[in-house]
């Protein structure tokens, strides 16, 4: 699509960026549709993406909400790099080259650049929720290192661009027996939270699939809120579960106490 004649005074003055933006559904044929939009001082993705929609492609699909990065939404691939549109500026794009936009690979495509992430919500339901040591006590003293640590995980907006970039849930597909990344932040934050008493490590070894994770820290790299995934959620669980498990010192005092 050549938008130049299209292209007002002042546009056609301005720098052009070549755009290749995924088009299709699982129903109808798929491809990269190009379109060349005139870039702007502090423009971002999604600026361009509305761009395309007044200017060339009202039907685009794409999701999309606040425009501040807080609420998740208008997650996608961006020269193949799962990213959040409206917080990929363009003077941090080679613009020598086409802008590649595509829908999350790792979740099954509703149309353009919108995805089914449905089963995220479903990994939630099946997580114990915080279960209060005892309800009806006023002593809710906590420590400061141990707020810190809750309140990291708790910046999660659900974006899914962690989930996006798991090789056991992008690559391998393993969602029958991998949670993913954001879902074990959530496990952390409750499991370390020291008001809580529920016992969630048989389920974090057996279904959510710690094991599965081989710390390549992908998801720590594409997290917009910058949660140490890895270091910080991922392996004290993976720890918790070694303990739990695999410890011999462990295994035997818990076997002198009748609990193994």
């Amino acid at each position: 699509m050549t938008p130049e004649s299209e292209l007002t005074t002042s546009e056609s003055t301005q720098p052009i960026a070549t755009f290749l933006v995924f088009r299709g559904s699982a129903e109808e044929p798929q491809g990269f549709q190009e379109f060349k939009v005139p870039v702007e001082e502090g423009m971002v993705v999604l600026d361009a993406v509305h761009y395309i929609q007044q200017h060339f492609a009202p039907d685009l699909a794409v999701r999309w909400n606040c425009k501040a990065a807080k609420c998740g939404s208008c997650s996608a691939e961006v020269n193949g790099k799962p990213s959040l549109m409206c917080k990929t500026r363009m003077d941090a794009l080679p613009l020598d080259e086409p802008v590649r936009v595509s829908p999350l690979k790792a979740f099954p495509l509703t149309r353009d650049l919108v995805t089914d992430v449905s089963w995220n919500y479903e990994q939630n339901k099946r997580i114990t929720p915080f279960t209060p040591k005892d309800e009806n006590t006023d002593a809710w003293n906590v420590r400061q290192e141990d707020v810190d640590r809750v309140q990291e995980f708790r910046r999660c907006i659900e974006c899914f661009l962690c989930q996006d970039v798991c090789h056991v849930v992008r690559d391998h597909d393993q969602k029958d027996a991998f949670v993913g990344p954001r879902f074990l932040v959530r496990l952390a934050s409750l499991e370390m939270h020291p008001m809580d008493a529920a016992d969630r490590i048989p389920f974090i070894k057996e279904e959510a699939g710690s094991g599965l994770c081989n710390i390549t820290k992908c998801c720590t790299e594409v997290c917009p809120e910058h949660i140490h995934i890895t270091d910080n959620a991922i392996i004290p669980l993976k720890e918790r579960v070694v303990d739990r498990y695999y410890d011999p010192v462990l295994w035997f005092l818990r076997k002198l106490r009748g609990k193994a």
